[in-house]
Formats: structure tokens, sequence, C-alpha cells
């Protein structure tokens, strides 16, 4: 499966595609190298992201996961740029309100960090809660898309909350 390790101004980010597809993305440590034309058109649209010049990705996607998981990150990547959910909402929206621990298991397990932009849920206070590459990444990457408030969100180490 190729794949490689890209920098970006919050680390190195592994990508890695299959079959035409970009199937997973994550913050990592240590270097990783592969050849395949999806790879460069992703690292490309993820560095002009980085530099402010890019909201949205043009990307094949595929995620493995269970249906549930799949709708989840689905809802996930219908957030629009510069805008945050609450993992209640996100349940609301997939019809069963009281899902929220699921939606937040299934925000945490997702492949494919930032193109599934898990990082635009947060906690119903406003915390920034879970990020599978750190409360900082989470913080940062927010605010490089402008939704966070001028006032310092806290941070919480909670489970998700409405």
């Amino acid at each position: 499966m190729p794949s490689r390790t890209l920098p970006s101004p919050l680390g190195p980010l592994h990508l890695r595609v299959e079959d035409g597809a970009v199937v997973g993305l994550a913050f990592v440590d240590g270097p990783a190298l592969g050849d395949d034309p999806l790879l460069d058109d992703a690292a490309s649209q993820l560095l002009a992201y980085f530099a402010g010049q890019r909201r949205s990705f043009e990307l094949p996607l595929a995620p493995q996961g269970t249906p549930f998981q799949r709708a989840v990150w689905a809802a996930l990547g219908a957030i629009p740029y510069g805008q945050t959910r609450t993992y209640g909402q996100l349940a609301a929206q997939l019809g069963d309100p009281g899902a929220l621990r699921a939606v937040g298991r299934a925000n945490g397990s997702n492949p494919i960090a930032l193109l599934i932009p898990c990082h635009r849920v947060i906690g119903a206070d406003g915390a920034l809660t879970g990020y599978a590459g750190g409360l900082d990444r989470k913080r940062a990457l927010l605010e490089l898309e402008g939704s966070l408030r001028q006032a310092a969100l806290p941070y919480s180490s909670s489970s998700p909350s409405r």
C-alpha cells in the first residue's frame, strides 16, 4: 500500500492510499516514503490547506469501518470549513440523539484525519475534547479555519458531551 509522510506545521502526517483512494491520514512520528500520483495530489492539497489557500479537498476517500462509523464520518465531512458541531448535534443529525458517545467513539476512530474533519467536533460547552492528534493540534486546526472565538476555549479530557 503506497504511503508517504509529509511535513506539516503541526508535525508529520502519514498518508496512505489504496485502490485509487485515500484510506489513511494521521499525525505520526517517523518517515515513510511512497510513490503514487494520488499521494502527490493529496500532499499538494494538504500543503495548500495549511497555507490557508484551500478550504476543501478533492480526493477520493475510502475509510474502512462499520456502517455506523461511515455514517458518522460522512456527517463529519459535511461540516463546513470554519464551523464546528457538537457530538450531540451529530447524534441528532444521524437520527439518534442518545448516541452521542457512539458518535464520539466513531469520531475518535476516524482513519483519515483532516480530510474527514473530526477536529471540527467540540463539546456542547465549547470545550475542545478528544483528538487523536492531540488537543494542541485540534486548537491549531480550528484557529487556521477561523472557527474559534476570540476567547480561548477550554480543554477537556472528559467524555464527549452534548
